[in-house]
């Protein structure tokens, strides 16, 4: 059924620009870069600032669809954080895995209990609509959605436990390093209880609605330096979260710098450079899913794009992304949790449900872009190098097309 509604949706977009034959979409405009968003099994539960590394507004309304899948890990992992000044203090002076308390009797010492485990190939489905305003302002507006599944071929072939374990064996990481193959390939297993005994879990095949975002895009005439090819931007950003376990409101503001160099026969270079913070469940509709005690998210992000046009002034572009986001937990708790989880098991990595929750998450894109007045159209991957599942590797594509002139 999923399936049968996106095929139409797609199809009926294809259907208006098809039968609106002078319209296109806004040309080479800055950095082509679609939501590249990682597929964090917390961060789609939340509105994320996606940087927006335009040199101007697009003078048409716009349509993308963007489609992105992400393979994620983590071993079953307990986490206990005592609540005693005292016996924080004694648990910072140890390396978290020589930490011993006596975390059984809530009496004695409290202390508040977590547990997680991750394991699941998500998909995202993503619908865009880019409306400009004027010369200066713009707003794009995001439904995102998102469906849980096993990762079997050949639906996840990029993103496939088989796949990522293939290049393990094979190339580079060695047979099994975090377990994957030890506790079974292809499988479905989401499961996380907050330090309020709340509970999240998804399934096989799971699909909803995770919530609707609105950028506004500011691009200020006073700061632009045509002659030297330097631009701004600025992002007021709110986001919506429907589904049931964070039903909220997330607000942010985001900065954007784009760099262009023109070079022999009008290729261009472009360096961009964004910022961005978000203040997480201003409002919640409900009682929430706690996914994360550090309230605020903050993102910086680079990127650097080649672009070549071709003869009939089409182009294509190729491009390399560095992103990097604080931590979903407050840094201090990492001085004295307790991590427990099955060590003598697996070769490694066992404790990163957890440990990965208290640094921060980084990852690298590369894109490649075939852009006309008709359509756009960006492939992706996306490499996490730090090894946080975050996730461990992800694959994209997105269209854009015109809707109105």
């Amino acid at each position: 059924m999923l399936k049968k509604i996106l095929f139409i949706i797609i199809a009926c977009n294809l259907f208006v620009v098809k039968g609106q034959q002078n319209d296109s979409i806004s040309f080479k405009r800055g950095i082509d870069k679609p939501t590249i968003l990682a597929l964090h099994h917390f961060g789609i539960f939340s509105s994320r600032i996606h940087q927006n590394f335009k040199t101007s507004a697009s003078l048409s309304t716009s349509f993308s669809f963007n489609y992105a899948s992400g393979n994620t890990f983590h071993p079953f992992v307990e986490t206990y954080i005592p609540k005693d000044p005292e016996v924080q203090k004694v648990q910072s002076q140890l390396i978290w895995y020589y930490r011993n308390f006596n975390f059984i009797n809530q009496e004695t010492t409290p202390a508040d209990y977590m547990n997680i485990i991750i394991d699941a190939a998500i998909k995202e489905f993503r619908f865009n609509i880019n409306i400009p305003i004027n010369t200066q302002n713009e707003l794009d507006i995001s439904l995102r959605s998102y469906l849980i599944t096993n990762g079997k071929y050949p639906f996840s072939f990029f993103t496939s436990d088989e796949s990522i374990e293939w290049f393990h064996s094979n190339i580079a990481g060695g047979e099994d390093p975090y377990g994957r193959r030890y506790y079974g390939l292809n499988q479905v297993n989401f499961k996380y209880t907050d330090r309020h005994g709340k509970i999240l879990e998804l399934h096989n095949n799971d699909f909803f609605i995770s919530g609707i975002e609105l950028n506004h895009f500011y691009y200020p005439s006073f700061l632009i330096n045509k002659n030297e090819n330097l631009f701004f931007n600025f992002g007021t950003h709110l986001g919506i979260n429907t589904a049931k376990y964070n039903p909220s409101i997330d607000v942010g503001i985001s900065a954007n710098a784009i760099k262009k160099f023109v070079l022999k026969n009008n290729n261009e270079i472009h360096f961009a450079f964004g910022a961005s913070g978000l203040r997480k469940n201003v409002i919640n509709f409900n009682d929430v899913v706690d996914l994360g005690n550090n309230p605020y998210l903050a993102t910086i992000e680079s990127d650097i794009e080649f672009t070549k046009f071709t003869k009939k002034k089409n182009y294509n572009s190729i491009g390399i992304n560095y992103q990097i986001q604080s931590r979903f937990n407050k840094l201090k708790e990492a001085d004295y949790y307790r991590l427990i989880g099955k060590w003598q098991e697996i070769n490694g990595g066992w404790q990163h449900g957890f440990s990965t929750l208290y640094t921060s998450l980084s990852n690298w894109s590369f894109l490649y872009t075939y852009g006309q007045p008709k359509f756009k159209l960006t492939l992706y991957f996306k490499e996490d190098f730090k090894v946080n599942n975050a996730p461990d590797f992800q694959t994209g594509i997105s269209i854009t097309m015109p809707l109105l002139k």
